[in-house]
């Protein structure tokens, strides 16, 4: 038997009898996979790991709180074997030769009937890697073959192409704060499946080079369109696309709800009737200052944070924004899009009762190479950002967080 490679196969375990011998470290890597399979686990094991025994409390699993009887694997169609007795692993193995029962032995491998893959999943695929090579039965090696694939399926750097019809649709992709490395996985994968990708000038560009020849890329800012007219004609360059048949997607920076104005354009092709996907994206909001080294809650500092939109100014009569409320908050506030505004909103903020030396950050295009931090107060903050030349986009973080660094005195609750 060990002459002739193992067969592959891929079972469908859904509601089916599956036993497994043991609850240490294995069965805590294993059950997850076969719970997600729909398999009637049943555990046999006196003691187990305490996110075996959660899954068992959860009712994911039947625990039976005892050793390997023989007759356990009777009616079961899969068998993972993993306890410490070896003695009790081989009887169960011999059990499951018996009963014709595919038994997986952690122990010894080559007594196994069936062997478990190193397996991933990405882009709707599962990925199973099985070793040929007898004598170089490497897990390692195995693991590496299959992060490779599940890797590249990831993000986009391994693509099959489709050879059948796509469904008309729309990807709606948070491209995250700049770094092109903080894209989401989806996200990065259905961009290196479309046709077209529409574009804004805060989505990763970086991304946009990776891109094959044939992939046609149109920048949002340079839709043809009259001053008021910028989302709708984006709207329609969106439905157009679509309705050609081809894949589209639409990278937007930070997250696409996060003041990116993705609800319309979902609104927008619901109304066409073209079906779209949105994909979150990491939000400038909080990743920005992170990368900076600024967290937006801390033990002891803050215990809330607020994001509001800067574009507005606290004094124009289209503001939703209640400065004077957030000028009573404790926590921290976080303020995008308000390079050009921070005076003004630094002037009501105090005038409302914020402190005048309460610690501001401004961190301009942040997450990327050309990351730069300025440190001011709410004083002294319209001032600093004029005097660096400050330029969207940018994050401005107001808060006693601001003065928070790897090297500060943990403070007390």
């Amino acid at each position: 038997m060990a002459e002739h490679p193992a067969y592959p196969v891929g079972l469908r375990l859904t509601g089916r009898r599956v036993v497994v011998l043991g609850g240490g470290q294995v069965a805590q890597r294993r059950l997850p996979a076969l719970v997600a399979a729909g398999a009637d686990v049943q555990l046999v094991s006196p003691s187990a790991t305490p996110s075996v025994e959660a899954m068992a409390t959860a009712g994911e699993i039947t625990w039976h709180r005892r050793r390997y009887e023989d007759g356990d694997l009777t009616g079961a169609w899969y068998a993972l074997i993993a306890t410490s007795d070896p003695e009790a692993n081989t009887r169960a193995s011999a059990e499951g030769e018996r009963e014709r029962v595919w038994c997986v032995r952690a122990d010894d491998a080559d007594e196994a009937t069936a062997w478990t893959p190193a397996t991933g999943r990405s882009a709707g695929f599962t990925v199973a890697v099985l070793t040929t090579d007898a004598e170089d039965r490497d897990p390692r090696r195995t693991a590496a073959v299959r992060d490779a694939i599940v890797e590249g399926l990831h993000d986009g750097t391994l693509v099959a192409p489709h050879h059948r019809p796509r469904a008309t649709g729309v990807a709606l992709v948070g491209g995250g704060p700049g770094d092109p490395d903080l894209i989401t996985v989806r996200g990065r994968r259905l961009l290196a499946e479309a046709d077209v990708v529409i574009a804004d000038r805060l989505g990763p560009r970086d991304l946009l080079a990776e891109l094959p020849p044939h992939v046609e890329v149109i920048d949002a800012a340079k839709i043809p369109y009259g001053r008021f007219m910028a989302q709708e004609a984006i709207n329609n360059a969106l439905i157009e696309h679509a309705e050609q048949g081809k894949a589209v997607v639409r990278l937007k920076g930070g997250d696409p709800y996060v003041y990116g104005r993705g609800m319309e354009e979902v609104q927008a092709l619901a109304a066409a009737g073209i079906p779209c996907t949105v994909v979150p994206g990491i939000s400038s909001s909080i990743s920005v200052p992170s990368a900076a080294g600024i967290p937006v809650t801390h033990r002891g500092v803050a215990h809330e944070f607020t994001v509001v939109s800067g574009h507005i100014a606290p004094d124009d009569e289209r503001s939703l924004v209640d400065w004077p409320a957030l000028a009573t908050l404790r926590g921290t506030l976080v303020i995008l899009m308000g390079v050009d505004k921070i005076g003004r909103i630094a002037e009501t903020l105090t005038a409302h009762g914020k402190a005048p030396d309460t610690p501001v950050a401004v961190i301009q295009e942040g997450t990327t190479a050309a990351q730069r931090r300025v440190d001011a107060t709410l004083a002294t903050v319209a001032d600093a950002v004029r005097a660096h030349e400050v330029k969207p986009p940018a994050v401005i973080v107001i808060g006693e967080v601001v003065t928070v660094g790897p090297d500060a005195s943990r403070p007390q609750d």
